[in-house]
């Protein structure tokens, strides 16, 4: 008899939980339309969605009028996510900045306070403390949002432990083996995550663009570093939650330039804006990488190369030649259809575009297939974001609301 309890509430956990993933996915729908997508009765989700609006989490939306030119019989009701029904809270790290985004259970975006980063942010405050501080200045400002907060989701730079080990590198200094995860779960008394930012760089991109959602697509980050994300037939590539490729730290030049990480000859220490800054400037390679590179003066930068100057088009070369060579012993292994770049660096693509391409040209799968699809992305904080943000919900989704008991004995 156990059993049988047991197999009805696992199913019944299931059925929930596509109900909300196909909401998650496609947004507001009929219940036919999510009977079609989820492969459930019409009976089981009319018990379904009539349980979940009883919970307040889904709620009936106004229907909207017909568009087909028919006007006979009644338009279907849609059912949506109930906004109040919870709230996520979304901080984003780099080098130069922390982002803290407050978003609801339908994925409106409530509020965002962003702070500036220096090499002795964290040195002068305990990460832990940095990371409850803001929060608490976001409940202060949205108290009721915030009093149904269900989890905090981090993304960072850096490089995850294995097993469960936090942050063991990062850029971003002082902040790599801080416990600060552990720290916040026992402050908050909620569900802490952190997640490495170029496997959300490739959920990003397949949520904002579609048609890539089951594409196999290498997301590339280039700014502050150099980071990649990667998809496989729409699902993810890379350790748990938060592998991803360490693409910027892969060896372009044995003994080349000093790179951030301590390593000489990685890719980032060409293409990140602190290799384009040294390049341009004719700086050693041997010399100690900037901190920070100020966003005004790496647009200065493609600004004096798209005028013409030498000196900063011969960095961007140089800059698209590392990525590229890149790329081209990336697909030796793995064959994307779409290249995306992301971040600061895709306002410079048309700098870099040639040598890019010249270097994948030279990889016998893309003699073979041909050049994948490369595009550029001008904002390099929306894919990151919008990856954090839908694997934070859909958590919630699954995690919280999907189990919870019945109302109606579905």
């Amino acid at each position: 008899m156990a059993r049988k309890v047991s197999d009805s509430d696992s199913v019944r956990r299931q059925n929930r939980g596509l109900v909300l993933g196909a909401l998650r996915v496609q947004g507001p729908q009929s219940r036919t339309a999510l009977a079609a997508g989820t492969g459930l009765s019409h009976a089981s989700i009319t018990a379904i969605t009539a349980d979940l609006i009883n919970q307040q989490l889904i709620a009936e939306l106004e229907a909207e009028p017909r568009v087909d030119g028919r006007t006979r019989g009644r338009p279907a009701t849609l059912v949506g996510f109930e906004r109040r029904a919870g709230a996520a809270a979304l901080f984003e790290v780099d080098v130069t900045r922390a982002r803290l985004s407050l978003v609801d259970y339908g994925g409106v975006l409530v509020d965002r306070i962003e702070t500036p980063v220096t090499p002795l942010t964290f040195a002068h405050t305990p990460a832990a403390v940095f990371f409850t501080e803001r929060l608490e200045l976001l409940r202060s400002r949205n108290p009721v949002a915030m009093a149904g907060l269900r989890r905090v989701a981090i993304s960072v730079q850096g490089i995850l432990g294995r097993n469960d080990e936090g942050l063991v590198w990062s850029p971003i200094a002082h902040l790599a083996h801080a416990p600060f995860i552990q720290c916040l779960n026992e402050t908050l008394g909620l569900p802490v995550s952190l997640h490495k930012r170029g496997r959300l760089l490739a959920e990003g991109a397949r949520w904002l663009d579609p048609a890539l959602h089951d594409a196999s697509v290498a997301t590339v980050f280039v700014g502050s570093t150099v980071a990649m994300g990667m998809t496989f037939g729409g699902q993810g590539i890379g350790q748990g939650n938060g592998g991803a490729t360490e693409f910027g730290h892969m060896n372009h030049m044995p003994n080349g330039a000093l790179c951030r990480c301590g390593m000489r000859g990685c890719i980032e220490a060409y293409a990140a804006d602190y290799g384009v800054l040294r390049t341009a400037y004719s700086v050693p390679e041997t010399a100690h990488p900037a901190p920070t590179v100020p966003s005004q003066e790496y647009e200065g930068l493609i600004a004096r190369a798209e005028a013409g100057e030498r000196a900063a088009t011969h960095a961007f070369n140089q800059a698209g030649r590392a990525i590229g060579w890149g790329l081209s012993r990336m697909m030796a292994v793995f064959d994307p259809a779409h290249i995306l770049i992301v971040g600061p660096g895709a306002r410079a693509f048309g700098l870099m575009q040639g040598e890019i391409s010249a270097a994948l040209s030279s990889a016998l799968v893309c003699r073979v297939n041909g050049l994948p699809r490369i595009v550029a992305h001008h904002d390099e904080k929306e894919p990151i974001f919008m990856g954090l943000l839908m694997k934070t919900l859909s958590e919630i989704d699954q995690l919280d609301f999907a189990p919870l008991p019945a109302r109606t004995g579905v």
